[in-house]
């Protein structure tokens, strides 16, 4: 009797965001269910489905950290976006160094406080370079601040010194809603470094407010009709730590083929390779594009991780039609591109989202979970015939948390070790492991 195939690669295909909720204008359904998507049907019938969260059920998670716990790191080990983002755009940033998201915004004083009236604002390219060279760099009791642009109006605040990334953010995120104030987390509230990086951080914004509002294009704005740009907002503030590789940690070589720094940043602190791929206005090419050079690193890699933002993007429109479009024309990008890799007995397809992002409502992420599914040679293949939140539910993995994805991926592969086996001073979870020989003396 033959022995059972077995495959020894994964593509991830992820489609950020995917996850949604019922909605009265499409028949009280999600846009996925909403959505004609024949083609992730077909993964779905092919497979075994399940639905998936990072962390737990009802916790809204952002994209990063959703994919670090996807990936099978710990929350300890999680560096901060900030950090993230900036390895990604290739700041260099010390051990000792804290890096923040910050981006330029309008705001208005009101009753002795800052409120935000519009973070989202655009500049001419002019304009852009004038309120750089405004924010500049900053010093204070020993704290150096510098604000490094990443794209547009947004950037990285790199300070160093005596500081520390436990401080709470500024950006209330909606508009009309007052900036929050810099404080130390609750377990670092008598931590010297925290209480100097809130007061250092704090008169840097004040600073960089008073700066702008003297500029004459924010003149030039107001009388043009226009919000003026005058502030900075601040979040997720992270440090880099020191962690083990993907494939230390896993046994598998891995890449993400995607855009954006924030993806960029992960690879390259977990020691995952990254293929940058363009963004367009045509979500079908796009994904198709990935899945193909996909296809083509599948030689030299095992983890393949492909990423499209789409949904996610759609679904911050706050319209579930929208959103129902892109996932329809990313289902037909993926049909363009999928058959060689179903063809390949090597390759198993995993097809899910990190997270739900609801088309409406005030949340930016809900803690819904998102469907998933495994395909490919020897995998169960459950009664499921749709790939949606709802039907997924019924299927043969049940529901998976966290690194369990990863453990689920190992043992698809069968590189599953078998617990109590140790073969390495580390307890990995991947069989068998890089293991030292036994010699013989002399």
């Amino acid at each position: 009797m033959p022995l059972r195939k077995t495959c020894k690669k994964c593509v991830l295909i992820l489609l950020d965001g995917l996850g949604d909720r019922a909605y009265e204008s499409l028949g009280g359904q999600t846009p996925l269910q909403a959505a004609r998507t024949p083609v992730m049907d077909q993964l779905a019938a092919m497979g075994a489905n399940g639905l998936y969260h990072a962390a737990r059920p009802g916790m809204a998670l952002p994209s990063e950290y959703a994919h670090f716990a996807m990936f099978g790191y710990r929350p300890a080990e999680f560096p901060g976006r900030g950090a993230l983002e900036a390895l990604g755009a290739g700041i260099s940033l010390g051990p000792d160094d804290v890096a923040l998201l910050a981006h330029f915004a309008a705001i208005h004083a009101e009753d002795g406080h800052l409120v935000l009236d519009n973070g989202e604002l655009k500049g001419t390219e002019a304009e852009v370079k004038e309120l750089i060279a405004a924010a500049g760099s900053f010093e204070q009791d020993g704290l150096r601040i510098r604000f490094h642009r990443t794209q547009g109006l947004h950037g990285i605040l790199v300070l160093q010194g005596d500081v520390s990334p436990r401080i709470t953010d500024t950006d209330p995120v909606l508009p009309g809603r007052p900036l929050s104030g810099i404080k130390p987390f609750a377990d670092a509230a008598n931590d010297p470094a925290a209480i100097n990086t809130a007061r250092a951080l704090k008169s840097y914004l004040l600073w960089v407010h008073r700066r702008l509002e003297k500029l004459p294009l924010n003149r030039a704005r107001v009388e043009a009709g226009d919000l003026p740009i005058n502030g900075l907002t601040t979040q997720r503030a992270g440090r880099l730590k020191t962690v083990p590789f993907f494939r230390e940690r896993f046994g598998l070589a891995g890449i993400s083929v995607a855009s954006g720094l924030v993806y960029r940043g992960l690879s390259a602190y977990i020691g995952m390779d990254f293929h940058t791929m363009a963004d367009t206005d045509d979500p079908a090419t796009d994904i198709a594009d990935r899945l193909t050079a996909a296809r083509d690193l599948l030689g030299k890699y095992d983890f393949l991780h492909v990423h499209t933002k789409t949904p996610d993007q759609a679904a911050h429109t706050k319209n579930p039609t929208n959103k129902k479009a892109v996932i329809e024309s990313l289902d037909r990008g993926i049909g363009m591109a999928i058959e060689p890799l179903l063809e390949d007995p090597d390759v198993m397809i995993a097809l899910t989202s990190d997270h739900s992002t609801p088309s409406s409502g005030p949340l930016i992420h809900s803690g819904e979970p998102v469907p998933l599914t495994f395909c490919g040679p020897g995998i169960r293949r459950d009664l499921i015939g749709r790939f949606d939140e709802v039907h997924a539910a019924g299927g043969a993995l049940g529901s998976i948390r966290g690194k369990e994805f990863m453990l689920l991926v190992l043992n698809h592969l069968d590189k599953a070790k078998l617990h109590g086996l140790m073969d390495t001073p580390v307890d990995q979870h991947y069989w068998p492991g890089d293991y030292e020989y036994f010699r013989l003396e002399g």
